[in-house]
């Protein structure tokens, strides 16, 4: 962080901070690790992320667990100063500071303040994905550099130093996406990418950068991911996570389970696929048929659903990958996310949107800084009505509670953004009617069952 950009606060804490960076420049991960987590115990306040920092404390103080094994990796598997920068970026500046200063910027203006924003840089892609809801916007839109660097500059006075990138497929900009990571050397940046334009020039812009970490979509194997993703996309795939993996680069992958993939995605034999290939994360998602004409027949049933919800938290007891499901993990998160709760996205038109698959706005950055239109009538009306629900289970407005998202699309006067075929918030959440119904009882017997894991070991709620 530039030092003008910094309370007198912040300046203490950065100071103590470097004390973490010299330990993870050391060359024992097992000597460093509990000296990393002692110095954020100083750092942090005693109420800040107290059940995450506890499991990190199981983690360290059981050698031969799955999650000691991911840890070591970064040390065995990165490039030391890749390793470096994105300690310092996501544990000190998005977290220890950033924290801090979202919580009293929400406090301040009563609204949601987010941890991270999702960008879409273009709506231009090269691939044509079946149920792709980014293809729903056209392929002619782009944000300009100068306003993806508005963003970011925005986005840090209110306390985020985490920016995704999405599309399209945000690596046709990757010029742009370098020298953002270059000017704001301060954030953590990741884009969700095809990985067809992965190629040696850029894991070495990647290298000396070293604030940017992709997440590579993936559909499962081979068959699976070329189905929806068009022939020759998987082996695409595999030469990028190679190209990474020879340059040391940290990487991880999106998933987007349906009713065809998910036990493709869910398998044991993927997961391990992933962790030999160099996978250090895999965030996965359920499909939202986005978009008027998106099929319906893809969507994940609830037995699809509880498979994923069972195979993910096992799959944390056992394996050296970061793991999130960003609809079955609502029970650490308290449901919903979106809305700033947690990230807003912005998409390539410029429309200021609660969340990647809502795409319904009333705000565009051309017209609304980031702040007043966190302070609009839709995002406000996300502030005052999460969680959707009291089973953190069932945590999205469309697909797990009926109707919600169009009683707060026509509340706050929001207009659809997609520009080829505008799609009604009612007709929207009509499609996922019969998914609500079919998923509640199976997410309230999860619920009531009470199994969670974020860690090495299971646990129980009650």
């Amino acid at each position: 962080m530039a030092e003008t950009k910094k309370t007198l606060a912040e300046s203490a804490q950065a100071a103590i901070a470097r004390t973490i960076l010299g330990y993870v420049q050391g060359g024992d991960p097992d000597v460093q690790l509990p000296k990393i987590l002692r110095a954020v115990d100083v750092l942090m306040p005693n109420d800040y992320l107290v059940e995450q920092r506890a499991l990190f404390h199981q983690v360290i103080d059981d050698p031969d667990n799955n999650w000691m094994t991911l840890l070591r990796s970064l040390w065995t598997d990165i490039d030391p100063g890749v390793r470096e920068k994105a300690i310092e970026n996501f544990l000190v500046n998005a977290s220890l500071i950033g924290l801090r200063r979202q919580d009293a910027a929400a406090a301040e203006h009563g609204c949601n303040v987010p941890w991270a924003m999702l960008v879409d840089p273009t709506s231009a892609c090269n691939l044509h994905c079946t149920g792709c809801w980014a293809a729903e916007y056209g392929d002619r839109l782009n944000l300009s550099f100068e306003e993806l660097d508005s963003i970011v500059e925005q986005g840090k006075e209110l306390g985020v130093f985490f920016y995704l990138f999405s599309g399209g497929e945000p690596l046709v900009r990757k010029r742009d996406i370098i020298r953002l990571c270059e000017k704001h050397d301060d954030c953590a940046f990741t884009a969700f990418t095809n990985a067809t334009l992965i190629d040696d020039t850029l894991a070495e812009d990647m290298l000396r950068v070293g604030n940017f970490i992709p997440a590579i979509s993936v559909e499962g194997f081979e068959e699976a991911t070329d189905a929806r993703r068009g022939s020759g996309t998987y082996r695409a795939v595999v030469h990028a996570m190679a190209v990474l993996k020879r340059h040391r680069l940290p990487f991880g992958v999106s998933c987007c389970y349906t009713h065809e993939n998910a036990a493709s995605i869910g398998s044991e034999a993927f997961i391990d696929d992933l962790v030999a290939r160099g996978a250090k994360f895999a965030w996965f998602f359920t499909y939202m048929p986005v978009g008027a004409s998106a099929p319906t027949d893809l969507l994940a049933t609830a037995e699809d659903r509880a498979f994923m919800y069972r195979q993910i938290r096992a799959f944390r007891k056992t394996k050296p990958i970061f793991t999130m499901d960003f609809w079955n993990d609502g029970e650490f998160t308290q449901g919903c996310i979106a809305g700033g709760r947690r990230y807003l996205h912005i998409n390539a038109n410029g429309d200021i949107e609660p969340c990647a698959f809502i795409h319904f706005s009333d705000a565009n950055i051309r017209t609304t800084p980031i702040l007043e239109a966190l302070k609009r009538p839709l995002f406000m009306a996300y502030h005052d009505n999460q969680p959707f629900n009291d089973n953190h289970l069932r945590p999205c407005p469309v697909l797990d509670n009926k109707d919600r998202l169009a009683q707060m699309v026509a509340a706050s006067g929001a207009h659809s953004t997609d520009l080829e075929e505008p799609e009604d918030a009612a007709a929207l959440c009509a499609k996922t009617h019969a998914t609500a119904d079919h998923w509640a009882p199976v997410a309230q017997s999860l619920w009531e069952e009470g199994h969670w894991t974020s860690g090495p070991n299971a646990g129980r709620r009650k």
